[in-house]
């Protein structure tokens, strides 16, 4: 009787099979985060109610939330390397999950800070190891599919804030509207993930591992990735933090309709990301984010100058439909980055080109936080001296000067196609 196969390493197809359960469970992950991300967000107001906080308050809490979800993304790069992505994006899930129940039912303000502590550590965790898992899958691929991922974080975002919608019109409690999401991540923590190796037969080729050049990490190129992310942040976190209170404190919408802010960006966001491969193939990264940047600048200045609740709601979806693809092209682009070796050449080895690429992820994914307090902090900071009318200027001068950042995210020679030729068995770590 011959010895039964690894379902890894079998040859499935090229592990065709694993790739695509993967890609679903990865999928699936960025929905739960997405879920839980819009809830605790567009709850900031009833957190101000429930413990009588002022929005200085919510902005410290939210300048907290940021450095330990920082602390979590470094803790996950760490804990990547020795478990792997899949383990570790596992436990930063139920750590999400653990911290919104607590903050959910926490009978002391303490209690409450406790748990969104710990739900912050593992957003960061939870931030860095998706997007290592969908690097991994669209290295295997060979093909942009990133955006398809984010278009899965924008749908649960949708949700989440219909959620948040519907239970605030019901009248339910902060604790029976919040404690339940914790079940969304907990189901995604269960998911087959992408292993640590997905055999193919080029995996084969004597001595490539033993040729291959490490990857050559241009730093320069890093760093402007860096740059665009944090840009596209501060737009992004400013509307998911002040959206809703900017909706409900300035324009007067009703408790039903302020949330609509946030989930209007969500949806039109699901629908950038959903056509944002498809346009990436068709006219490359470069002219994609340079669009996508204009007409996000378009959207938030109409958010500015708004005189309604409606009108304010429309500009919030026109900023999706623009500057949602921006993130995920710079985590693309940044995967790329390790699908090249010192020499110029692809990289052939598969444990030098994930390892290098996972780094690279989590450096990125620290950008995501700085973002997140120049878009939050800054923005409840200039509106706590003045409107959060003159908040939102911060994102919009922010969403401009990512136009000339665009050429950086010019695809790189052999990072895909060419590194798949090489060696198509990138696949995440479990």
């Amino acid at each position: 009787m011959a010895p039964s196969q690894d379902p890894v390493t079998a040859p499935d197809a090229g592990g065709t099979t694993v790739v695509r359960r993967g890609r679903a469970a990865a999928s699936a992950a960025f929905f739960a985060q997405g879920f839980a991300f819009a809830v605790v967000l567009t709850h900031l107001g009833a957190f101000k109610t429930r413990w009588g906080i002022d929005d200085l308050a919510v902005t410290i809490v939210m300048f907290v939330v940021a450095i330990l979800a920082a602390v979590g993304s470094a803790v996950a790069a760490w804990l990547a390397g020795r478990l792997g992505s899949g383990s570790t994006l596992r436990i930063g899930l139920v750590g999400l999950a653990a911290g919104l129940v607590i903050a959910a039912l926490a009978p002391a303000f303490v209690a409450f800070c406790i748990g969104i502590g710990l739900y912050g550590l593992g957003l960061g965790c939870v931030d860095a190891t998706t997007n290592m898992q969908a690097v991994a899958c669209e290295a295997l691929q060979g093909r942009s599919i990133l955006t398809s991922f984010h278009g899965a974080w924008s749908a649960g975002g949708i949700l989440g804030a219909l959620e948040t919608s519907g239970t605030g019109s019901w009248g339910w409690s902060l604790a029976a509207s919040l404690a339940p999401v914790a079940i969304v991540p907990l189901l995604a923590a269960g998911g087959p993930l992408l292993p640590a190796r997905v055999s193919h037969a080029a995996d084969a080729a004597p001595g490539a591992a033993e040729t291959a050049a490490a990857p050559a990490i241009p730093w320069r190129a890093l760093s402007l990735l860096g740059i665009a992310i944090v840009l596209f942040y501060v737009a992004d976190s400013a509307t998911s933090s002040w959206s809703t209170i900017y909706l409900s404190d300035v324009l007067a919408a009703s408790a039903a309709a302020a949330p609509l802010g946030y989930a209007a960006y969500q949806a039109t966001s699901l629908v950038s990301r959903l056509a944002g491969d498809h346009l990436v193939r068709r006219v490359g990264p470069v002219t994609v984010v340079r669009l996508a940047a204009g007409v996000g600048a378009a959207g938030l200045l109409a958010v500015v100058l708004a005189r309604t609740a409606w009108l304010a709601i429309a500009g919030f979806a026109v900023l999706g439909i623009g500057i949602a693809v921006v993130a995920p092209l710079t985590f693309a682009a940044a995967g790329r980055l390790a699908a090249v070796g010192s020499d110029g050449r692809p990289v052939a080895d598969e444990t030098r080109r994930r390892a290098a690429a996972d780094a690279i992820i989590a450096r990125i994914n620290q950008f995501n936080y700085l973002g997140f307090v120049l878009g939050g902090v800054l923005t409840g900071l200039v509106a706590s001296g003045s409107t959060m009318r003159e908040g939102f200027i911060v994102p919009l001068v922010g969403i401009c000067l990512i136009v000339p950042l665009a050429r950086v995210f010019a695809a790189h020679r052999g990072a895909h196609s060419g590194a798949a030729a090489a060696s198509p068995s990138t696949g995440g770590t479990a």
